[in-house]
């Protein structure tokens, strides 16, 4: 018997709005219901995401429900700090309803009325539950990074590395009103015959750079009232936070590096722990992620998310590749004190959600009236060939600054500008340069690749940029931190860094990202007086890696939490598009999917007219709004059934039971799945389980930095 399910839907009288809870339901006159269970992503390009859903129609009260799965394209605007994405403008591609056996004219019906009522809904889901149901389509294709190993020093005490890119740099500083070595993060200023250097919140003397560094509690007038500026802005810094000071409760050995240099260390002679279910040893009185492999004896350590390995902690190191490891590596439990580790072995659960979090977009739109950018040079525009393509790139100012044959661009906090000179004016851009994403590591340069143009429209232009902009890449089955090359700084009347790899410990976290090891603690760094931001050592002028949340399991279980609170990131929001003005992030209303003309798939354009199909000129209301319903005003409940029914990608419908079996929906009854479908369905239920699991786990984290942020206008 054939029911006529746009009938159903065509009862809907109640206005309805979605909600961050699955299954949801909506309800039908009569007493009837449709009830819409949790998405189940299949794709996901440049902001562009294709879902497919479970949903149930009921005729009333009385009616037997009637199953069948839709497929939905949607836009992401994502907020990556609360760890959220919202579904926008959404459009149903397709409808299938196997057991009702429907023909085309009813299910032609039923998505013209879906089309009608689903671009109104607000549906906010979790990164977490994206990237953990995501099937990962990432192409394996590395590119050809620098893995060669730095030095590595081992030390068994209290040790701060201060890194230098090359032989120091000293010049007068407007600033501070006295010389300064110019190309270190640190603050490292001449007074008389004596360098001081400050680290978060010790004072150290010496009489060169490179070496000698002593703890100083007497200070003289000059650095005195510098010292005062500086507790000032820690502060200011600190004001209003809960956060706890990870540093050091004496003064470290200070040991200077001008070469590419990590520093590893133990509190004592190193000493080691089992790790359960593993013939593996970890450090146990070390922050550094160091095992050691009991069948080989050989001692790994994981820096930046790259293995190195070694007959003992001094070394010599090797680079390991993240699956040529011993499989041992890929039994650590999740839940045991060195988890966090799991993202960077090849083939774990972990591992694949890290790297589809890469994939994911921090979103904006941009002003194209307003939004503009000013470029400074160290003298007149110099500019370099990039190899392999026809750009060149400007070497003398902290901005990326492209060149090709039609003109010049500029990237600045994710946002991508042109204009027909070097100093401007300049406006945002509609289209990348054409050998953008030919850019080599290499280069300087090879981080804005990964800012995208998705799409525009007469008022505004939609970008976006993933982690590689700030230096996380995907590297073969794991991700890693920066390009491994060391780079040439601009050295003038003005010193420019460059992005570095090396130095600063990275460890990889589910949550922030890539942040910075224990020893770079608060304050450690004093950018509040250079360069108007963090100078570009990590990539961005404007951006700074957050510091470790914490140590100790990021899988299986929540945070540690010390002393009842969680060690934060003190006043760091690393959404770049909120240092910006007229850019705006989740807070985008665009117009429908179907008239996007095709700015997905070639991230080089926006949808110029004549550009990939439609174009902006077939935008409806170009902006946004025009298919949205003005008369959903309230919200859809939460259905009181379990958020266990699926769909396969051929349309099937399958429960699971509470036995833990499956069962598919034929002839309006559930009958036992057949095995080839329980195997999937397994996989499916475990990746919709986990992805509950890490979004509470990641609620509970009382995050400060990460890639998203608060609104700005």
């Amino acid at each position: 018997m054939k029911h006529p399910i746009f009938v159903l839907l065509l009862l809907c009288s109640l206005p309805v709005f979605a909600q961050d809870n699955w299954p949801r339901q909506m309800p039908v006159a009569g007493g009837g219901k449709i009830i819409i269970y949790q998405p189940q992503p299949e794709s996901l390009e440049g902001d562009k995401v294709h879902a497919r859903a479970a949903v149930s129609v009921t005729q009333n009260a009385s009616a037997e429900p009637v199953f069948g799965v839709i497929w939905c394209d949607a836009w992401l605007e994502t907020d990556k700090n609360s760890r959220t994405a919202a579904l926008t403008n959404i459009k149903v591609t397709d409808a299938k309803f196997p057991e009702d056996k429907a023909d085309d004219a009813q299910i032609a019906k039923l998505k013209a009325l879906l089309e009608k009522e689903v671009p109104g809904w607000h549906i906010v889901i979790s990164l977490d539950e994206l990237t953990t149901t995501l099937q990962q389509e990432v192409q394996d294709k590395d590119a050809p990074l620098n893995n060669a190993p730095p030095d590595i020093i081992y030390r068994d005490g209290p040790s701060l590395l201060v890194v230098l890119d090359g032989s120091p740099v000293i010049k007068d500083d407007k600033q501070v009103k006295m010389k300064r070595v110019m190309n270190s993060p640190f603050l490292i200023v001449e007074d008389g015959k004596k360098y001081y250097l400050y680290a978060g919140k010790y004072w150290y003397a010496s009489s060169e750079v490179l070496s000698g560094w002593t703890y100083v509690s007497s200070l003289p007038s000059k650095i005195r009232q510098l010292d005062e500026q500086m507790k000032k802005q820690q502060a200011s810094a600190q004001q209003g936070t809960t956060d706890k000071d990870q540093g050091f409760s004496s003064p470290p050995a200070i040991i200077v590096a001008t070469k590419p240099t990590e520093l590893i260390q133990s509190k004592g002679a190193a000493t080691y722990a089992v790790v359960q279910g593993t013939d593996l040893l970890y450090c146990n009185n070390s922050n550094d992620d160091i095992f050691r492999d009991v069948n080989s004896q050989k001692v790994y350590v994981l820096l930046g998310g790259r293995w190195f390995s070694a007959a003992s902690l001094n070394g010599p190191w090797e680079y390991v590749a993240a699956d040529k490891l011993p499989a041992e590596f890929a039994k650590i439990p999740e839940g045991s004190p060195k988890d966090g580790v799991l993202s960077s072995v090849a083939g774990t659960d972990a591992a694949k959600e890290a790297v589809m979090d890469a994939q994911i977009p921090q979103t904006a739109k941009v002003d194209r009236k307003k939004a503009t950018t000013t470029v400074t040079y160290d003298g007149a525009p110099k500019f370099e060939p990039i190899e392999g393509t026809s750009l060149s790139v400007a070497v003398n100012t902290s901005t990326t600054v492209l060149k090709d044959a039609t003109g010049y661009y500029a990237v600045e906090n994710g946002v991508w500008f042109q204009s027909a000179n070097p100093t401007g004016p300049w406006a945002p851009a509609t289209e990348r340069p054409k050998d953008v994403s030919k850019i080599p590591p290499s280069n300087q340069a090879y981080n804005v690749k990964y800012v995208y143009i998705y799409d525009s429209t007469p008022e505004y232009v939609y970008m976006g940029y993933t982690p590689g902009y700030t230096g996380c890449y995907v590297y073969g089955p794991t991700l890693v931190y920066g390009t491994g090359y060391p780079y040439v700084p601009w050295i003038g009347t003005m010193y420019y860094p460059r992005p570095v790899t090396w130095g600063f410990g990275m460890h990889y976290n589910p949550w922030t990202g890539f942040s910075f090891s224990i020893g770079f603690s608060t304050g450690i760094f004093s950018f509040g007086m250079t360069f108007g931001g963090f100078g570009g050592w990590w990539g961005p002028a404007y951006y700074r890696p957050p510091y470790r949340p914490f140590y100790g399991p990021m899988y299986g279980r929540g945070p540690v939490v010390i002393d009842n609170r969680h060690i934060n990131n003190i006043n760091i929001n690393n959404n770049l598009y909120n240092r910006q003005n007229n850019v705006v992030t989740r807070d985008v209303n665009r117009g429908a999917l179907g008239n996007r003309g095709g700015g997905v798939q070639n991230p080089n354009l926006a949808n110029r007219p004549g550009a990939g199909g439609g174009g902006i000129q077939n935008r409806p209301g170009a902006g946004g709004g025009g298919v949205r319903n003005p008369n959903l005003t309230r919200e859809a409940p939460r259905a009181n059934v379990p958020n266990n029914v699926f769909g396969d990608r051929d349309g099937n419908v399958f429960q699971r039971d509470n036995n833990g079996g499956w069962n598919q929906r034929q002839n309006h009854s559930w009958q036992p799945a057949s095995q080839n479908h329980q195997a999937q369905m397994n996989r499916d239920w475990q990746s919709r389980n986990r992805s509950f699991n890490r979004s509470q786990t990641s609620r509970q984290f009382n995050r400060g930095g990460g890639g998203g942020g608060r609104f700005r206008r």
